[in-house]
């Protein structure tokens, strides 16, 4: 019998807590590291859009598809994963600009709806202003993105990964490859070592002379108090992205990356605040609770980073803005060329050697 791969995993965020559960579920022995609770630092502070919108080429589209559908498995795997496709009402583009979305986006099938005053009233019953055209796609979904972060990883140490709170110090390099991590708390030796750790992981890449060239830009996102219902689903107007979660809490950001916080947050928050209120009825006693500036790792090209660093066996690397969209899919895709050398042709355009050209 063939021992199993052991694998450690780098971070606890939403897609670091999925390819640790899809690895441990596949058979193989996994310990995680990270110096955060579960769901990391980025995952928090996350809109949770599950969505495959605009601005998407083809084959991004394809990703992010495929990536909604693998949230749909999941959530058949996970019982009660905090999981729930409210459907997106848009009209944050110009209107010559979202005819061409709708017209692009439904060819390639994507369930795009173009509704008028009254529909987009029926769906959202509570707006105060209401768009005479929008768009809206019934399939389109959130996650309570750290409660799903915690799932993944409780599964997956019931499947027998190891959760070490610690800091990563190094990648560890034996004879040209990565054999493991140095650590806080001493060595921990590997076959695989996954980086997996948002805004943290080109430190953690540079100490093997990995380059990933990320960017960080802040978000400012509001969370009020929990709140009785007043938003059935995602809502993306102009300068304004709201839902409602789980528990009640209406959270907004002036777009879904989350309001730049400017030189005052505070002041950028409150204003966020009573602009979202203005736009809700029956929405008087409704409260801000705190808001969160949140570091979006994006690589910048705008594209996710998946897979082997060239020059360099031993690491595997999965950093990107939309996390939360592609984390199943990334999760799947992963274990399957960490575990089985098999890459899937959804990634080709997503592996690192692209910023060498």
């Amino acid at each position: 019998m063939t021992a199993a791969k052991q694998v450690i995993v780098i971070g606890t965020g939403i897609i670091g807590a999925s390819i640790a559960w899809h690895l441990s579920r596949a058979g193989a022995q996994v310990t995680v590291i990270a110096d955060s609770a579960a769901g990391g630092v980025a995952t928090p502070n996350s809109f949770a859009w599950i969505n495959a919108s605009w601005g998407n080429p083809a084959p991004y589209f394809r990703l992010r598809t495929r990536a909604m559908a693998e949230w749909s498995r999941l959530a058949r795997d996970l019982p009660g994963l905090p999981l729930s496709w409210c459907g997106g009402l848009c009209w944050d583009l110009p209107a010559a600009d979202m005819e061409t979305y709708a017209t692009e986006h439904s060819a390639w099938g994507y369930g795009i709806e173009r509704v008028y005053r009254a529909r987009a009233a029926r769906i959202e019953p509570n707006l105060t202003e209401l768009p005479d055209f929008a768009l809206y796609v019934a399939e389109e979904g959130v996650a309570e993105p750290v409660a799903a972060a915690r799932a993944l990883l409780a599964e997956a140490e019931r499947d027998g990964a190891k959760i070490i709170s610690s800091t990563v110090t190094a990648l560890v390099q034996t004879g040209g490859r990565i054999t493991g991590v140095d650590t806080s708390h001493g060595l921990i030796a590997s076959d695989e070592v996954v980086v997996a750790a948002g805004v943290g992981s080109p430190e953690i890449a540079a100490t093997a002379g990995i380059n990933l060239p990320i960017e960080t830009p802040p978000g400012l996102i509001v969370h009020s108090r929990p709140y009785k219902k007043l938003l059935n689903g995602l809502i993306l107007a102009e300068r304004l992205h709201m839902r409602q979660t789980a528990e009640g809490r209406i959270i907004a950001g002036s777009d879904f990356g989350g309001a730049d916080p400017g030189m005052d947050a505070e002041a950028t928050a409150r204003a966020l605040f009573a602009a979202m209120k203005a736009m809700l009825r029956d929405s008087e006693g409704l409260e801000l609770d705190f808001y969160t500036v949140g570091y979006r790792p994006t690589p910048i090209d705008g594209f996710p980073i998946i897979g082997r660093a060239e020059g360099m066996d031993g690491v595997y690397v999965a950093v990107m803005h939309s996390g939360i969209t592609l984390a199943p899919a990334v999760g799947l895709f992963a274990t399957k060329e960490i575990l089985d050398g098999e890459r899937d042709t959804l990634l080709a355009p997503y592996g690192l050697s692209r910023f060498a050209q």
